[in-house]
């Protein structure tokens, strides 16, 4: 289950990263599983909206992982330029472990808001893709609209059409989240280790 210190863990991450110290210990019991670490930046009181992502479909230590992976998607995800230490403020962090993953005999086999999506094909492309399941719902697709864009990140050029995606081999999974904002980790931090240090990125 994803928890309050896997959280907390990325965010010392990152801020150790801008602080140039070593990272706290994780304060959670360590395991093997997929997951993902995906940051969020809130602007203007709005509702926060992707910053960067980054994780792995195949198990990985987690302790290991979440420190490569919450700097991989706060300073390496492609889509947006490096997180910088003044937008520390408006962060959100969640952590997602990936779990339960089945096969269903149908792409469309699936619920919106319940449960992510891989999809890959055998002949078509090459690259496997995947939706977390709240893609779906924060982008208010359907199945088939869900579909359709992976099918587009996946490489595929051509017109989608019903047989196209019947050549799809799709698997689902399901996820725990646990989300935490800058301002609940410094209160963390100061509850439990009496010292407000990470405020030191900001400057």
């Amino acid at each position: 289950m994803a928890n309050r210190e896997m959280a907390v863990y990325c965010f010392d991450t990152l801020v150790s990263h801008y602080n140039k110290e070593d990272t706290p210990p994780p304060a959670f019991e360590d395991a093997t599983h997929p997951f993902y670490v995906t940051w969020k930046k809130a602007v203007n009181g709005g509702e926060p909206r992707l910053r960067g992502c980054a994780g792995t479909l195949e198990a990985h230590r987690l302790s290991s992982g979440f420190k490569e992976y919450a700097l991989n998607g706060a300073l390496r995800d492609r889509r947006f330029p490096p997180i910088q230490p003044g937008e520390l403020p408006s962060l959100q962090c969640t952590v997602s472990i990936v779990t339960d993953y089945e096969t269903p005999e149908d792409y469309l086999d699936w619920e919106v808001g319940k449960h992510g999506i891989i999809i890959e094909f055998s002949d078509l492309v090459r690259r496997r893709v995947t939706y977390l399941p709240e893609v779906p719902v924060n982008e208010g697709w359907t199945k088939i609209e869900a579909i359709d864009s992976l099918v587009r990140i996946a490489g595929y050029e051509g017109e989608i059409t019903e047989s196209v995606r019947r050549r799809i081999h799709l698997s689902r999974y399901q996820t725990t989240l646990f989300r935490m904002y800058y301002s609940e980790y410094i209160a963390y931090v100061k509850a439990t280790r009496g010292s407000v240090a990470p405020a030191m990125a900001l400057s």
